[in-house]
């Protein structure tokens, strides 16, 4: 959500309130010809959403993102919780929404492959433990992914990449002008590249659903042959993710 909307959010809220609160019709208090018990409630009232709109206006527009430090980060859902905190960066944030639903789109997914090889194998099967072995090793590299992702927005200054793709560039000479944008390319590239292997994950997990649930019967001998394991095995590979 941005900034522009949360602000938006917090003043109705806010409002809303004070009209519940503060209209005579509603609650009854008055703050101009009630009781003084009314008049120091309503004046309360008004102070606390001065407080909270003050606050609110501090927090979305002057309070500067906290750093992520990955070496902190243990689970998978740290890595999205921490990238959920650089929505906020224009140029990046529908790359990092993005980045957040293939995330969901990946549990969905793996849960669904789980069920259908629970249907069809036992777990101590060579078949199932094969199944979920390459499974989980395209997982590892989709979160890798996450969390290179994150390496590249926690260190992106965005208040720099819009002075120099701004109109006001003229304090730089062309050359510096030239890398400096060169450099925040390879920044915006490597996000994208990041989620187009994690969307060909997203694919090749739907492949091998449809693979399995096409046959009737699966040979052990079989599974290195199909393609969407042909296809997950050569990511891992290249990835040097893969163990043998």
């Amino acid at each position: 959500m941005s900034k522009l909307l949360k602000l938006i959010g917090l003043l109705f809220g806010v409002t809303l309130a004070n009209v519940i609160l503060l209209s005579p019709g509603l609650l009854g208090v008055r703050i101009v010809g009630g009781s003084a018990l009314e008049a120091s409630f309503g004046l309360t009232v008004l102070f606390v959403s001065l407080v909270v709109i003050l606050y609110g206006i501090y927090g979305e527009l002057f309070k500067k993102i906290p750093t992520v430090q990955l070496k902190e980060l243990k689970t998978n859902e740290d890595y999205v919780k921490a990238l959920q905190n650089y929505q906020d960066i224009k140029v990046l944030r529908e790359d990092i929404v993005f980045a957040l639903g293939q995330e969901l789109r990946l549990k969905k997914k793996k849960g669904g492959l789980t069920t259908l090889l629970n249907e069809r194998f036992d777990k101590t099967e060579l078949s199932y433990q094969k199944f979920a072995s390459v499974v989980t090793e395209v997982e590892k590299l989709f979160y890798m992914n996450i969390r290179n992702i994150l390496n590249k927005v926690s260190t992106f200054d965005e208040t720099e990449y819009e002075s120099v793709i701004g109109k006001k560039t003229s304090r730089f000479s062309k050359e510096i002008l030239r890398e400096k944008q060169e450099l925040f390319n390879e920044y915006l590239s490597f996000v994208k590249n990041a989620l187009n292997i994690n969307e060909e994950i997203l694919l090749y997990i739907d492949k091998l659903v449809l693979e399995i649930s096409r046959l009737n019967n699966i040979d052990i001998n079989d599974i290195d042959n199909m393609a969407a394991m042909q296809e997950m095995d050569a990511l891992i590979k290249q990835t040097k993710l893969y163990k043998n």
